[in-house]
C-alpha cells in the first residue's frame, strides 16, 4: 500500500474526517489524513447524541468509548427563563437498548482517540500539515497543494478528496459556496467550573439547557470528568458581543440574568479563561464534484442547542466513505455519486434544524407533551438524533397547531 499519492485524500482529523478515513481504510483503500494541529486541539461540541452508538460500532471505537474516563449522559432536561425544570428526557424511556446512554467528552481527549483509531486501521495520519490550495480543472479536483510537516511544499494527487477541514471549510470557501441561515446568528461565551453542583444519579451526567431571564439567550451545562463542567451562554451575535465589554464582564452579566445557572456554580472555582465563538448555522450549496466531497462543517453547521454537531459529523463522514467506496467499486467519482448520500441527509439536518427554530421561537415542549403526550416518544426520538426516518415527520403537525394556538392567546391578551 502506498501513501504518496493516496486514493482518498481526507483534510482535516476532527470527527467527520477521522470517522470517513477509518470506513475507507476498512474497505482497503489507500487514505492519508492530514490535520494541521499537531497535536491534541481545544474544540467546543462536547455532548454526543445517543445515535452516535451506531457509528462508534462500525469504528471500532464502542469498547474504547465505554472503558474511557467520559462521563456517562442518560438524558436531557430543560430549565426555562423563570427556573422551572422539566422532566428530563431519559433516552432509555424509548429504546432500553445500551444505545440510549452516550457520552459527554473532552473533545482533545476525543479527538485524539478517533485520530488514534484511524491509524489502528490502516491511515496514514499526518499532524502538523497546513493545506494551500485545492487545485482544480473545471469542476474536477485534480491536486492539493500542502505545506507538510517539515514547512516544505508537496503536491498530492489522490483519486477523491474528502474535506472535513471544519469551518474553514477549503473547498466550500474556495467555491464561495458558503451560504448562512439568516435567523440563526447566535455567538457563545463559556469557560470551565471545578466542583459545580451535579444531580444525582442517572442525572448526574445529564445536558442541561437553562434559558436566561427574558430568553435572550441559553446555557448549556456539560457535566465532565476530573469534576468539571463546562458552561457556556449562547445568544444572538448582535446582543451577546456588541459594545458589552470583555468576555467575562459577558458572562459575568448573563450568569445574572440565569438564577439557576448561579445556585449551581456557586461553590465552584473556575478553572480556565473564558472562550467565545461565533455560532452562525450555514451550509454549502454545493456537496460534491468529480472527486471531491464536503462532510462535517466543512459542508455546514448548526446551532448547538441540541448537542447534534459531533453526532452530524460522524454521520456525514459515515455517509460519504459509503459513497466513494462505492465510487472506486463502479470507478465513478462523479458529483452524483460521490453526493448521493446528501438528500436524505439534509432531510435529517432539516428536521433538526426545525427544533431548533422552535426553540428559538419560544415553542413550550412542557405545554406540547402536556397536550400530546403520545408525541413525547417523537421529540425523545429527535432528541437522540434519530433524525433519517419519516416516522418522526408525525410530530410536527401538533407542534404547528399549538404554536398557531399559542400565537392566537398572545393576540388577543
Amino acid at each position: 500500500m502506498t501513501f504518496a499519492h493516496p486514493q482518498v485524500l481526507v483534510i482535516g482529523g476532527g470527527p467527520a474526517g477521522s470517522s470517513a478515513a477509518t470506513l475507507l481504510a476498512q474497505e482497503g483503500l489507500s487514505v492519508q489524513l492530514l490535520e494541521r494541529e499537531p497535536g491534541p486541539r481545544f474544540h467546543i461540541g462536547e455532548s454526543l447524541m445517543p445515535e452516535t452508538y451506531w457509528i462508534f460500532r462500525r469504528l471500532g471505537m464502542l469498547d474504547k468509548m465505554k472503558a474511557s474516563p467520559f462521563v456517562k449522559k442518560y438524558s436531557v432536561q430543560f430549565v426555562n427563563d423563570t427556573g422551572k425544570e422539566s422532566q428530563p428526557f431519559y433516552f432509555f424511556e424509548m429504546n432500553p437498548h445500551e444505545s440510549s446512554q452516550t457520552w459527554q467528552v473532552v473533545r482533545s481527549e476525543f479527538d485524539e482517540m478517533l485520530l488514534d483509531n484511524a491509524r489502528e486501521h490502516g491511515v496514514h495520519v499526518r499532524q502538523g500539515v497546513r493545506v494551500l490550495d485545492v487545485m482544480f480543472d473545471k469542476d474536477r479536483a485534480t491536486s492539493v497543494r500542502i505545506l507538510d510537516e517539515n514547512g516544505k511544499e508537496e503536491l498530492l494527487r489522490p483519486r477523491v478528496i474528502v474535506d472535513a477541514s471544519g469551518q474553514s471549510a477549503v473547498i466550500a470557501s474556495r467555491l464561495k459556496s458558503r451560504e448562512p441561515d439568516p435567523f440563526l446568528k447566535k455567538a457563545s461565551v463559556w469557560t470551565y467550573w471545578k466542583g459545580a453542583h451535579r444531580d444525582p444519579g442517572l442525572d448526574e451526567g445529564a445536558t442541561l439547557v437553562l434559558s436566561t431571564e427574558g430568553k435572550r439567550g441559553w446555557f448549556w451545562y456539560i457535566p465532565q470528568h476530573e469534576d468539571v463542567v463546562s458552561v457556556g451562554v449562547v445568544a444572538s451575535f448582535d446582543y451577546l458581543l456588541k459594545n458589552r465589554g470583555d468576555l467575562e464582564t459577558i458572562y459575568e452579566e448573563e450568569v445574572e440574568r440565569c438564577p439557576a445557572i448561579q445556585r449551581r456554580i456557586a461553590s465552584a472555582e473556575r478553572v480556565t479563561g473564558f472562550y467565545s465563538t461565533k455560532d452562525f448555522t450555514y451550509r454549502s450549496t454545493r456537496t460534491a464534484g468529480e472527486g471531491w466531497v464536503l462532510i462535517g462543517d466543512a459542508f455546514g453547521f448548526l446551532d448547538p442547542i441540541y448537542s447534534s454537531g459531533v453526532f452530524l459529523a460522524l454521520k456525514s463522514g459515515e455517509l460519504a466513505a459509503d459513497a466513494v467506496v462505492e465510487g472506486f467499486a463502479k470507478n465513478d467519482f462523479s458529483a452524483a455519486q460521490l453526493g448521493k448520500w446528501c438528500p436524505d441527509f439534509l432531510a435529517g439536518m432539516d428536521r433538526m434544524k426545525r427544533l431548533v427554530y422552535a426553540f428559538y421561537e419560544g415553542f413550550s415542549f412542557g405545554a406540547f407533551i402536556r397536550r400530546y403526550p403520545e408525541m413525547k416518544r417523537r421529540i425523545v426520538e429527535l432528541l437522540i438524533g434519530d433524525l433519517f426516518t419519516d416516522d418522526v415527520d408525525e410530530v410536527w403537525a401538533p407542534m404547528d397547531a399549538l404554536k398557531q394556538e399559542m400565537g392566537a392567546m398572545m393576540a388577543s391578551a
